[in-house]
């Protein structure tokens, strides 16, 4: 039972963890990367749908991406889509792929963007502690029942807070990493 409750818990931490990388991923520093595209969304005939499933991306050079839609009649809804975006990029279109070229980087949305990384380094911390305070819960609840007993219980809100130290101090490092690859000229 205890395990079950403590393998569940590093299940749904690391889960939170691949969570912010994702996050971390769409935060643009001075390189262009197809990762940024990920939380675009396109009017693809009536239905919204990830760009990701509407083309294909090449990085040329550091600065610019290229997107070519697999459906040449989307590439309005795509440029729409883009522009519209908080990316700041203002896609061209040559008749068959857009190509994005990103601005390089001021100082000051350097720093924007490290604001943006510590709160979506702080969001996944709390979902970490959320999870944390459910499985104590859980364990706390066995114990009320009279399932386990109370050494039992203390050992594994031992374990289940190193669990949580480890998964803490992950997101730590990523947001440390991510903050040096912004703060790069």
């Amino acid at each position: 039972m205890i395990n079950d409750i403590l393998n569940e818990a590093d299940s749904k931490m690391d889960k939170s963890v691949d969570s912010t990388r994702e996050e971390f991923a769409a935060i643009r520093a001075g390189r262009a990367n197809p990762s940024v595209f990920n939380k675009i969304v396109v009017d693809y005939y009536g239905s919204p749908t990830p760009l990701q499933q509407l083309a294909s991306f090449t990085t040329p050079e550091a600065r610019v991406i290229i997107i070519a839609p697999y459906d040449q009649g989307a590439t309005k809804n795509i440029e729409r889509a883009i522009r519209d975006s908080d990316l700041g990029v203002n896609p061209t279109d040559d008749g068959k792929v857009l190509r994005c070229v990103f601005p390089e980087l001021t100082e000051e949305r350097r720093k924007e963007f490290i604001k943006v990384a510590r709160a979506k380094a702080e969001d996944g911390r709390v979902a970490v502690r959320n999870l944390r305070r459910t499985a104590k819960q859980n364990l706390e609840k066995l114990e009320k029942d009279g399932e386990v007993g109370k050494d039992d219980v203390t050992g594994a809100e031992k374990k289940l807070d190193s669990i949580t130290k480890k998964h803490t101090d992950s997101i730590d490092e990523m947001l440390k990493n991510k903050e040096a690859e912004l703060l790069e000229v």
